[in-house]
């Protein structure tokens, strides 16, 4: 069981156990990225989001990229990236991102983005042009695309469609009933729709899970299945870290031996690939969701 333990503000706090222990970023391939990122000035999800993964990923030499910005229209509870009003569009951004693509030697591409509900397009132009720009510098990339739900506007997601990223991947996050919790401006089968949409324009689809929020086993196993109702071929469980106080506490540490129950059943519900662990993220182990 997890060490319980009491902040000097009072509040509950439960001590990570030690199969969360990550080690400190290293090696020629983590400066060599790091060196990429902060010259060309780019937004990744592995900052941001302030993923536990980071050192592993740039030490092989792969990054996620996040484009439209670096500031959320909306304000989730369990993300680190910032909420407030975005800058203006950044119109180089799909060129940069390309660049630095094609200077890492990157063979399979993730790209993610910020909400941008301020935006008409939902961002989707910019989507649209990253990925033409990655394939024109890049022509044998792959790309995964994480993107947001462009709040119901099927318009801007058949945008994404018509540009046909080897996977496209959109997370739902959490449980039916912690949804609006988790997902402030977020809908459960808002995000449901996008998935199945995605899936009937002939997509392959991804969609990633948090653990740890409240959940109960039967709702996860539920959440499973509804994402196998719309068809989703890869799923991704992963431990939730609270990444500051303001956000929403850990309530629970699954164990490695759950992660391990979850991606057998999952496999046999018909998901074509389950990558589920406690430091499991989305964009983890990307290149092999491609089969």
């Amino acid at each position: 069981m997890s060490e319980i333990f009491e902040n000097s503000d009072s509040t509950i706090r439960i001590k990570k156990p030690k199969w969360l222990r990550v080690k400190l970023p290293t090696g020629e391939n983590y400066k060599k990225v790091r060196s990429l990122v902060d010259q060309h000035k780019l937004h990744t999800i592995c900052e941001s989001g302030s993923c536990p993964n980071m050192g592993e990923c740039w030490g092989e030499g792969t990054a996620t990229f996040m484009i439209l910005g670096n500031i959320c229209t909306r304000s989730c509870g369990f993300c680190a990236v910032k909420t407030g009003r975005p800058e203006n569009v950044d119109t180089f951004e799909p060129g940069k991102v390309a660049h630095s693509v094609k200077t890492m030697g990157i063979k399979h591409a993730v790209i993610t983005s910020v909400d941008r509900d301020d935006l008409k397009d939902g961002g989707s132009d910019i989507w649209v042009q990253t990925v033409t720009a990655v394939r024109k510098q890049s022509p044998g990339t792959t790309m995964e695309t994480l993107i947001p739900d462009f709040a119901g506007n099927w318009e801007n997601l058949q945008r994404i469609i018509e540009v046909a990223p080897e996977i496209v991947s959109h997370n739902l996050e959490t449980v039916r009933r912690l949804t609006k919790q988790v997902r402030i401006q977020a809908k459960y089968d808002r995000s449901l729709e996008v998935l199945f949409r995605l899936k009937k324009g002939g997509m392959r689809t991804k969609s990633g899970v948090m653990l740890g929020l409240g959940e109960s086993e039967e709702e996860v196993i539920e959440t499973m299945q509804d994402l196998r109702s719309v068809q989703v071929d890869i799923l991704t469980l992963g431990q939730y870290l609270q990444p500051t106080p303001k956000h929403l506490p850990v309530n629970e540490f699954i164990t490695p031996e759950k992660f391990q129950e979850y991606k057998e059943l999952g496999m046999k519900m018909g998901f074509k690939y389950v990558e589920s662990g406690p430091l499991v993220r989305s964009s983890y182990h990307a290149e092999k969701h491609l089969f």
